[in-house]
């Protein structure tokens, strides 16, 4: 087997993200559940951005979220996704190759248009996301570079992609030749309405022996393996696959791999600003971690200073020295 090229390929949703700032009561008026996503067609969207305050542009998609914090500690990656031929397509894919991530999927013509989030943040630093994937979920499988996913250590998978047709063939294509080429295949659960919808499918691909790496965070947990007792729930998925990590906002999260536990407490923080991108930075910082050669205590540690630096700013990706930050959170 050949030295990977890449820590980590990623496949996901190419989203521009659209934030604003938004009052509980606004969130009320337009029947929305605080801190939940949802998926949205052209003409809510159009509605919904009408209705908003002024917002603030930049690009999100949960797994490009996670190499943008990847690429910033030092990591090399690569990232598969579906961008339309549009103005916002140009913009997702300017910013996520400046930041020195290999992006080469040819953009895709026609309607519909590069997906994007209305994000919704209300003064608690919750955040309600309303997205139109557009563009993204159109990902074929045609369009993988199985010489890209081959040259990765790990492939990681966001959950999302799982809820459309043809970006889920995509992703089992991607998944068949990351293990034929003998590649760590991870797997990020994106949302409880994601796990609802396909709990079983999540369920086998983990008995069948095709996922490595789990994330999770402790609601998604929940709803996979049907119990609301955090423990118990840890216990019943990190016997299905080799690495659990499960993640509990202000209470932490742990990782499960060879019988042994590890723990890691929340970084202390003066005050939430956004939530968003916090699973995805948390993600970044194990991941990077793990690409360092690092201890399971020292990746998790990574993740919780990766998550807090995010929280603490508006916006998904991290706009200070990222690097620095976890160098002084490791000690």
């Amino acid at each position: 087997m050949t030295a990977p090229r890449y820590d980590i390929v990623a496949v996901g949703n190419a989203i521009v993200d659209v934030l604003a700032r938004a009052e509980d009561a606004f969130i009320e008026e337009r029947a929305l559940v605080k801190g939940s996503m949802r998926l949205i067609n052209d003409e809510e969207a159009a509605d919904l951005y009408d209705a908003m305050g002024p917002g603030m542009e930049m690009s999100g998609g949960s797994a490009a979220n996670t190499l943008a914090g990847m690429a910033a500690l030092g990591a090399q990656c690569a990232f598969i996704g579906q961008v339309a031929d549009d103005q916002l397509g140009g913009v997702f894919r300017h910013d996520l190759t400046s930041l020195g991530v290999a992006f080469a999927t040819a953009a895709r013509a026609g309607e519909p248009a590069t997906g994007r989030c209305l994000i919704l943040v209300t003064p608690d630093g919750q955040r309600t996301m309303n997205t139109f994937l557009g563009a993204a979920q159109y990902l074929p499988e045609s369009a993988l570079d199985a010489d890209v996913i081959r040259a990765g250590d790990i492939l990681y998978l966001e959950g999302y992609l799982w809820n459309a047709p043809q970006s889920r063939a995509a992703m089992e294509g991607a998944i068949a030749i990351a293990k034929q080429a003998g590649r760590k295949v991870a797997f990020t659960l994106s949302d409880t309405f994601v796990v609802m919808g396909h709990r079983d499918e999540f369920l086998a691909l983990m008995d069948e022996g095709k996922i490595d790496i789990m994330f999770a965070n402790e609601h998604e947990l929940a709803e996979l393996a049907g119990t609301g007792d955090f423990d118990a729930g840890v216990a019943a998925v990190a016997a299905k696959v080799p690495l659990l990590i499960a993640t509990r906002g202000a209470n932490g999260a742990v990782a499960v791999t060879g019988g042994e536990r590890y723990t890691v407490k929340a970084e202390p923080i003066d005050a939430v600003i956004d939530t968003t991108g916090a699973g995805d930075l948390f993600a970044a910082g194990f991941l990077a971690g793990l690409a360092q050669g690092r201890s399971i205590d020292d990746a998790l540690t990574m993740g919780a200073v990766s998550a807090r630096a995010v929280i603490a700013q508006v916006g998904p990706r991290v706009q200070g020295d990222l690097k620095a930050l976890v160098a002084n959170g490791l000690g």
